[in-house]
Order: structure tokens, then sequence, then C-alpha cells
């Protein structure tokens, strides 16, 4: 017989506690203790597993060297930025969660997906649309519909048994926090209810070899909403990230036990879906001809990739006693350090102008490579000096004014060359170890922030 029981869980890193506290003991996290309602069962018998040992049917260990691995091609899923972003496609057995905020277009993405999967049977299970919204979404994607499965269900007993009838090479589950379990009394989206409903989907697909994907929410701070463990119990965690106001998506990888967490890609928003961007350097660049102040080119690395992004800085009198300093997709922390090396050791000053800085495109990537384009968009739009348009920066800027190396750096030489630029600027102790006299671009070696104002603003 079960009797009811009421505890308090940690939201952050899952330890209970009998009482609520204002701070978890734990992870030192405030006013993080969710009260939960949960069922227990009274013990049958005591230290079973003495039973278990001395029973006939005895657990055998397996000597690691005598584990079989079969070859398994991974099952690509028709996107090949999100094939990217997994290491090369989907493994099986394996589950993925994919965590985003509210219209970001996580269910666009996964939908789309669904559709085009090299699968025989895609089962799409949605506990917060029906059948019907579903429908909808899919006609204006405007793909094919034979091989995908809807089901519109948040009971997780009912889900395992329709997949199990089923029999499908690919389960998407919209969302986790929907899911809920006949165990356990508590309302759906709680922390007990998320970690039981995962345990199950999670064991299903190991037992039976077919990769899942889960859709998370995030809370107010950004976090994925529910207990930490299921970051830690999940595969795969992708981060699927966005302005509202720009149309252009990012998909991180911030967990991969089967590849690369260093791999992004990037997606536009348009009316038929998400369109993969194969090519993003063209389009974080500007789309002006004439040659204006104040912009220079970052040839900057996200994870494997490298992207060209344009630096946009507006630098004027300021109106008030305090200048202005404003950042977007950049750290506005980083930005008053570069402004103090310039005042300190070239003599520019800054201290009564107000400074904008824009990373065009509306992405933020965090890359020490854009210090110098930075520093070199700044010194542009003090002196209404316009940089040629073919010319790009790739540098870390250290507080005594050197220019320190970045990695990498042939990476980044090759894609400003095939993207036709006639020049980079870099650190010249990036020129140990390889031979910048095989690549068909101008390599401008600089040490200091002086060099950078006497070779490319003195001329």
């Amino acid at each position: 017989m079960s009797k009811l029981k009421t505890i308090y869980i940690c939201s952050n890193c899952g330890a209970n506690s009998p009482k609520w506290m204002g701070k978890c003991p734990s992870c030192n996290e405030w006013n993080s203790y969710v009260e939960e309602v949960i069922a227990r069962d009274e013990p049958s018998t005591k230290n079973e597993w003495k039973e278990l040992a001395a029973g006939s049917t005895k657990p055998q260990s397996t000597i690691l060297e005598e584990i079989q691995i079969e070859q398994m091609d991974r099952i690509r899923t028709g996107d090949p930025e999100l094939d990217r972003a997994l290491g090369g496609g989907l493994v099986r057995g394996s589950v993925t969660l994919l965590a985003g905020q509210p219209g970001i277009g996580k269910s666009t993405l996964l939908l789309q997906m669904a559709l085009s999967a090299l699968v025989d049977k895609v089962l799409y299970v949605s506990g917060e649309e029906s059948e019907q919204q579903i429908k909808l979404r899919a006609e204006r994607l405007q793909k094919g519909q034979k091989n995908c499965y809807l089901y519109a269900e948040s009971r997780i007993l009912f889900i395992l048994a329709e997949a199990e009838r089923l029999k499908p090479g690919l389960i998407i589950i919209d969302s986790v926090q929907t899911l809920i379990t006949d165990e356990l009394e508590s309302a759906p989206g709680s922390i007990s209810q998320i970690r039981e409903c995962s345990h199950q989907i999670i064991r299903y697909a190991k037992e039976h070899g077919i990769p899942v994907f889960l859709i998370g929410h995030i809370n107010k701070e950004g976090d994925i909403a529910g207990p930490k463990l299921l970051e830690h119990m999940v595969d795969t965690v992708l981060q699927f990230e966005g302005d509202r106001l720009y149309a252009y998506r990012m998909l991180r990888t911030l967990k991969n036990r089967f590849g690369s967490t260093d791999e992004m890609s990037l997606y536009e928003m348009q009316s038929t879906g998400m369109r993969p961007i194969t090519n993003p350097s063209e389009l974080l660049l500007s789309q002006h001809e004439e040659k204006l102040s104040g912009s220079a080119i970052a040839a900057s690395m996200e994870g494997q990739r490298p992207l060209l992004i344009e630096a946009q800085a507006l630098v004027g009198s300021a109106v008030y006693a305090t200048p202005q300093r404003v950042a977007n997709g950049f750290d506005s922390k980083r930005m008053s350090l570069l402004l103090a090396v310039l005042e300190k050791r070239c003599g520019f000053f800054f201290g009564q102008q107000d400074v904008f800085l824009n990373m065009a495109g509306g992405i933020r990537i965090n890359d020490p490579a854009l210090d110098l384009a930075v520093v070199a968009a700044l010194i542009s739009s003090l002196e209404d000096n316009a940089l040629h348009r073919q010319i790009c920066f790739a540098g870390e800027i250290g507080l005594s004014g050197e220019i320190r190396a970045v990695s990498k750096i042939e990476q980044r030489v090759q894609e400003a060359m095939r993207l036709g630029f006639k020049a980079i600027c870099i650190s010249k102790y990036n020129l140990k170890g390889w031979d910048p006299q095989k690549y068909k671009i101008k390599i401008v070696p600089l040490a200091t922030l002086n060099e950078l104002y006497e070779k490319v603003f003195s001329k």
C-alpha cells in the first residue's frame, strides 16, 4: 500500500529536503526548492539484493574486451545543418534534447525534420497541439507526409504502447514538460514528472535502439526548465537561439556524447519553415557597396565553422554628461576594456564620445579574435576614415596594446580567401608553424595597435 509524502526538490540540482529552504545546500541556488507530492510504496522485503545474489538467476558482469560493437551508420535527418550539429546524424538509441525560447521555431524545425527524415516511420507525439493544428503547420512546410504518424497524447504509458505497436525509426516528443505518468500524483511539468517520464523514454530508446528527440522549454533565466538531471540523462543537448526581431536562428551544441560540442548551425525563418544556411558568411556581411566609416570585417570561428561577420561602430560627441556605451551582439564590458586600451596605449580619446557597437546579422559570437575588427571599426568611426571593403581582421587585444595570436588561423584565412578578400590582418605570432605564401591573399602581420594604425589607417 502506498503512502503520500510531501518533499521539497531543488529544481537546479535535484537535491531533496523534508522542509523548504531558501538556499539549496548542494548547489547554493536561491529559491529553487519546489514542493512535490510523491507516493511511497511499503517495502515488501528487506535486503532484496542479498536474496537476488543468493538466487539461481544471477546478474553476469561482462569484460570490456568481450563487448562486441556493431557497425551502424548514422541516421540522416534530411537537414545538413542539423546533421552538422549532431555530429554527422542521429545515433540509434540516442536521446536528444532541443531547448529554446517560446516561438523560436523548435516545433517547426523538428516537424520539418520528421517530414524529411530518411527512416521508414516517424512518430511525432505532441502534448501541446492537436493533430489538426500539426496538420496545418505541416501543409505550410510544403513537404511530403507519407511516413509521419501524428499522436496527440501526454500520458507516457500510452506513448510507449503506441511506439511499441508502430515500431518507428524515429520518435519526436513535443514537449517533455507536458508528459505525465499515472504513478505520480504531481502536476505535469513538475520535477518528479519530468524526471520519471524522461527515465522511461531513455530506457525505451536504449532497449529498442530508436533515436528520440525531446523538445524542452526554458525558464525566465534562460535555463532548461525542469531538473538539471535531465541534461545529464540525455545524450545530446541542443540550444536553439535567436532574436525574434531577426529572421536568423542559431543552433548550438551544448552536449554531445557522439560528436563535437563546438558545432553551430544557422537557419533563416521563412514562411515555409526553417531554411538551412550553408554559407553564413555571405549573409552576415553588409549589403552596401560604398565605403563607409566605422565598418570592419572580422574573421571569426564558431566551433569548427569559420564565419566572416561585420563589426559596425558609431562614435559621436556625447550629448549628456555621461557618454553612452551600447553594444549589440558583443560583450559591453569587453568593449569598455578595448576603449580603455585605445586611450591608454594609442592616445585615442573616447572619454567624451558616445560609442555604439553592433555585430551585423543580430547574432552573438564569443570569439576573442573579434577584438581587432572592433578596434579597427572604432578608430575608423572616430576619424571618419573608411576601411577598404576587401580587408578583414583576426586578432585578440591585450591590455598592453599587443595583438595576440588566435586559434585556427588557417581556417580563418581560407574562408577570407574563398570570399574574395584581398588582405587579412593577423597577429605576427600566428605566423609560426605555417607558410602564409601558399595562400592567394595578402597576410598583414601586426604586433601592436600602433602598427595597426600605421599600416591600415595611415595610407
